[in-house]
């Protein structure tokens, strides 16, 4: 999925998936908390500090690869970008490509035929930045793994294609990469979102549009004046990767004879579609018969036009060839109370029953732009007809759209809200399961909900971010946690003894966790837990950021939709007296945990199957 998410550990493995699994027995508990959204500070897996996550990742032989770099890439874009914030940030402008490594094809191309005069650029260009990736793994070949990014060789001006790297050894190697072909005549294809069929085949969701720069550098979205005229304005499309295909430049891009496009259209800024997200039903049988729906691609987006935005789907059934049928007609979604505006944010997915779900997010008006509504819809026939919406969370205080909106970073808000479906049956229906952002505390938090009766009920939520930070929210009290306790941190707890001399204190590692034998039952379980994830496939790190389309931004220049510089991992130096503090605040966490433990009965085993138990106590197993 997408990971817009800065400073919070989400687990996202087989091993949380079977954790889901045990959430599947729970009734639906109502909560609420004055001043913050339902769920802030109810963390029932427990704290953990930032240095024992970072050392997490050694104990537990994470790995890190940085993909993009191992080769050059280069194409020839529509419209070449006329900017250059050099040196600062590491930003060069459009550089002229030095050779590519990748063996893909630099252009000019088939599509930029039909261009106008000054279009495409004269040369290829150096791709120097990527941003927005997405990663997925073939079913039929665990091992074999296809990510997307957007390509930039035009940071500063929000100039790229979409690319794609492919590894077939899980990840140690990635010996294939470059744009994904077919689009070139546009002058941006973003939103990178991908899936694989039950053939292996691999479809990329792009979403190419047309723009040029004004004299003074603004970017310009008017019908009639495109760069390329013989194309379409904009469009949400498909490219195919058949399945073992191994040269850079085998995809499969038209549809009867024309670019593979899900949705076209040519009113400029009065229609947009955005936000596209795919699915592929998977499922060659249901309840024990032969699918009706099998290997059927669900594509999701919203249309922005001018009033709001409406979210809908397109579906088309894929052959073992990488071809498919025609797409159907868009489907509108349903939304809250009939509303048909401010809804966005699509998550496609489809459950061993061949029942597809997705997530929205709905702005409503009367909220202004405090909150949001977290939904949900679904269908049971293909996609042919939709129930919902369902209300997941109502009034969520959401982080801002730009500015810092977590805690430790400088990391800003892009979506807000993930989704996924479980894969082992509750009752009569899978699970499905919401994790959303709350600002309601003054900084960003994860929440987790999950229904187990198709939206009917959901659970009460809880806080899914573990840091142990001092600005954390007392759920009960509503008021900020971990204030400086002077006169407790003197001198550390009398339950917890720093062991050495009376006079002496013990040195403190800068970089390790707190020593092991003060960590409580609850970390070691945590600890047990990570031991089960799957190694993960780290992506490269994001080089560059900017707004993800056209949206509304698009009149205020090339300034605000400048990618961020990359971001850096940096060390800091704290004077005696502070270290001293943050010792002592952490011993007296420990010791806190400790004595709350050792008060509590003997852990009883996962529920069975028919049983219910609250949210907060499975999680707190886990």
């Amino acid at each position: 999925m997408r990971n817009r998410v800065g400073g919070f550990r989400l687990i996202a493995s087989s091993a949380a998936a079977s954790m889901f699994c045990a959430m599947s027995q729970l009734t639906t508990v109502s909560s609420a908390t004055t001043g913050l959204d339902p769920g802030v500070g109810n963390v029932p897996q427990g704290l953990q500090s930032n240095s024992a996550y970072a050392a997490s990742f050694k104990s537990h032989a994470v790995t890190n690869v940085f993909v993009t770099s191992q080769q050059v890439s280069c194409y020839t874009p529509e419209v070449p970008s006329p900017f250059n914030n050099g040196p600062n940030d590491g930003y060069t402008g459009e550089l002229p490509c030095p050779g590519a490594t990748t063996r893909e094809e630099v252009g000019p191309y088939a599509s930029q035929a039909t261009s106008r005069t000054g279009y495409p650029a004269t040369t290829p260009m150096l791709v120097t930045d990527h941003s927005e990736s997405d990663i997925r793994v073939d079913p039929t070949n665990p091992n074999h793994i296809i990510g997307s990014s957007k390509w930039f060789t035009g940071a500063e001006g929000y100039n790229h294609l979409l690319g794609f790297y492919e590894s077939w050894d899980g990840g140690k190697t990635w010996p294939t990469m470059g744009h994904v072909p077919g689009y070139e005549g546009f002058t941006d294809n973003t939103d990178p979102v991908g899936a694989f069929d039950y053939w292996g085949n691999y479809y990329q969701a792009l979403l190419p549009y047309q723009f040029y720069y004004d004299k003074s550098g603004f970017k310009k979205y008017e019908t009639g004046n495109e760069p390329n005229p013989g194309i379409d304005n904009e469009a949400v499309s498909v490219a195919v990767r058949p399945h073992g295909a191994t040269d850079v430049k085998t995809w499969l891009t038209t549809h009867n004879g024309r670019p593979d496009n899900v949705f076209t259209t040519n009113a400029g800024l009065g229609q947009e579609p955005d936000k596209e997200w795919i699915a592929i039903d998977r499922n060659l049988t249901v309840h024990g018969k032969p699918n009706p729906t099998f290997n059927r691609i669900y594509m999701m987006y919203v249309n922005f036009n001018g009033n709001g935005s409406k979210p809908y789907v397109q579906w088309a059934d894929g052959h073992a060839d990488g071809t498919h049928t025609d797409w159907s007609a868009p489907v509108l979604l349903p939304t809250a109370n009939g509303s048909t505006n401010n809804n966005t944010y699509l998550f496609p997915h489809v459950d061993p029953d061949g029942v597809v779900y997705t997530s929205i997010i709905n702005y409503a008006s009367k909220q202004g732009s405090c909150c949001v509504n977290v939904l949900m819809d679904f269908s049971t026939d293909g996609g042919a007809t939709w129930f919902g919406p369902s209300t997941a969370a109502s009034r969520v205080h959401t982080p801002p759209l730009s500015g810092a909106g977590y805690a430790n970073t400088t990391f800003e808000d892009g979506i807000e809200e993930t989704f996924a479906v479980g894969n082992q049956l509750s009752g009569r229906h899978y699970p499905v399961y919401i994790a959303y952002e709350s600002k309601s505390s003054g900084f960003g938090n994860i929440l987790l909900t999950a229904s187990y009766d198709q939206g009917t009920t959901w659970a009460s939520p809880v806080q899914v971010n573990d840091e142990r930070d001092r600005r954390r929210v007392s759920a009960e009290s509503g008021r900020r946690a971990g204030r400086h306790r002077e006169r407790q941190l003197l001198r550390p707890p009398a339950c917890v003894s720093l062991g050495g001399h009376p006079g002496r204190r013990r040195r403190r590692s800068r970089t390790g966790p707190v020593k092991s034998g003060l960590l409580g039952p609850a970390a070691v379980r945590r600890e047990q837990l990570l031991h089960h994830l799957e190694r993960p496939v780290l992506l490269p790190r994001p080089e560059a950021k900017g707004s993800q389309h056209p949206d509304h931004a698009a009149q205020l220049g090339p300034a605000a939709e400048q990618p961020r510089s990359a971001v850096s991992v940096q060390s800091f130096r704290h004077v005696p007296g502070r270290l001293l503090r943050e010792r002592a605040r952490r011993l007296f966490r420990l010791c806190e945990l400790r004595q709350h433990l050792r008060r509590r009965h003997q852990r009883q085993p996962l529920p069975a199957a028919g049983r219910s138990e609250d949210l907060s106590a499975v999680m707190r197993r886990a």
